[in-house]
């Protein structure tokens, strides 16, 4: 395996190339947060050795049904991938590598939580090529991480953001903002506090509430009331003024970054790229070259979804080589849809050639001259790109521009 290194400005894909990745789905976490509804499990006395080879097993599988070429990035996430051990990790990347080859300069991610058990590992898996970390902080005092029920304390997370940057090339750390009776003035020094640890990206999430949640009841029993719009509105535009002036300007509408430091593998989903999506629940997007050897599908983009849950997904697997319950070939109008809906999140935008060529769709001219007018697009550079009004309101613009 080549030894990653990421130094430098984070790369422009050619036209029709908008990157390649994987992403390692480890569902196990020591305590589920009550806002969470992402495929997460508690589980005690996870099989270690028995995961790391199902999910080489399936990457092999999957390797089966792409084209051979170099991984740009690979992203382990959750769960709680930090309590992946260092074996699991090794065989994972050994198998990507087996079967893809890993692009010299590889950007390898890894998520984790800021406990001191995870907090060890670092430097192993450091060693065995993972390069940026992701780290979930989430809240920067005691009280509220608390709230979101989190195991660490503010003084924990500092620690573990010290020691990250001893071992990482590349750190990031999340925050969750308007929280309940969450003022400007405290988001404001809350974020210049997490600015003055943030070197190079950090990822600013609006809490919301999904049903199926704890918080999804507790607010429906009217336990806490997360700020109302024109409040969050306000808290995001504070974000947004706040981080461009250390530095870290909005590269996607959650994500800032030093520039060539943004996230290359999340940008390979954004910019509607191929990854491969291997263990619990992980979702794929992949491109298939045609019937040939045992790939006996069609060619062109297709979606896949693992098993969620990881017993069976695990049983599946040692039975099938792959715990697949979903493939399904993207239309182009779905292709049109996704691809504006992710890359209007971008700063960047949309190349107009490549989403014409991919979707074989052209957009509403009057809507999207009525937009321009408006503010909230604008074309350049052979590009659509949301303003940053535009990008509050992106719902609204897709539900018109392919009309």
């Amino acid at each position: 395996m080549p030894s990653p290194s990421i130094d430098g400005a984070t790369p422009q894909p050619a036209e029709s190339d908008a990157g390649f990745g994987i992403y390692v789905h480890w569902p196990f976490c020591q305590s589920k947060c009550p806002y969470c509804d992402f495929n997460s499990h508690v589980v005690r006395g996870v099989d270690q050795k028995a995961y790391a080879h199902a999910l080489a097993c399936e990457l092999e599988w999957m390797a089966g049904e792409t084209e051979r070429k170099p991984v740009g990035s690979v992203f382990f996430g959750g769960g709680t991938p930090s309590l992946m051990e260092p074996a699991t990790v090794e065989i994972v990347l050994n198998a990507i590598d087996r079967l893809w080859g890993l692009h010299q300069g590889v950007e390898i991610s890894l998520e984790a939580n800021p406990t001191s058990v995870e907090a060890a590992r670092f430097r192993d898996v450091a060693k065995l090529g993972v390069n940026r970390l992701s780290l979930g902080v989430q809240a920067m005092n005691d009280r509220d991480l608390k709230f979101l029920g989190r195991l660490h304390s503010s003084e924990e997370a500092l620690r573990a953001i010290e020691l990250a940057r001893t071992h990482f090339p590349r750190l990031s750390f999340d925050l969750i903002y308007a929280r309940p009776g969450q003022r400007e003035a405290d988001w404001a020094a809350e974020l210049q506090r997490a600015l003055s640890y943030a070197v190079d990206h950090l990822s600013l999430y609006q809490l919301t509430i999904e049903e199926g949640t704890p918080f999804f009841e507790l607010a429906r029993k009217g336990a806490f009331a997360i700020p109302e719009e024109e409040e969050a509105a306000g808290l995001y535009e504070l974000t947004q003024q706040l981080c461009e002036a250390a530095g870290l300007p909005a590269y996607e509408i959650s994500n800032h970054a030093r520039p060539g430091a943004e996230c290359r593998h999340n940008l390979t989903y954004w910019r509607y790229g191929d990854y491969v999506g291997a263990g619990p629940g992980a979702h794929g997007r992949i491109t298939r070259p045609g019937a040939h050897g045992r790939i006996t599908r069609a060619g062109g983009k297709w979606a896949t979804v693992t098993e969620r849950m990881p017993t069976k997904w695990l049983a599946t697997v040692t039975e099938k080589g792959h715990a697949l319950v979903e493939e399904e070939e993207i239309t182009p109008q779905t292709s049109a849809e996704e691809m504006l809906m992710m890359g209007l999140r971008l700063r960047e935008g949309v190349s107009l050639n490549r989403f014409n060529s991919v979707s074989g769709r052209t957009l509403n001219a009057d809507r999207l001259s009525f937009y321009e007018e408006k503010g909230l697009i604008e074309q350049r550079g052979g590009r659509l790109i949301a303003t940053s009004q535009g990008r509050l309101v992106l719902n609204q613009l897709l539900g018109e521009l392919l009309v």
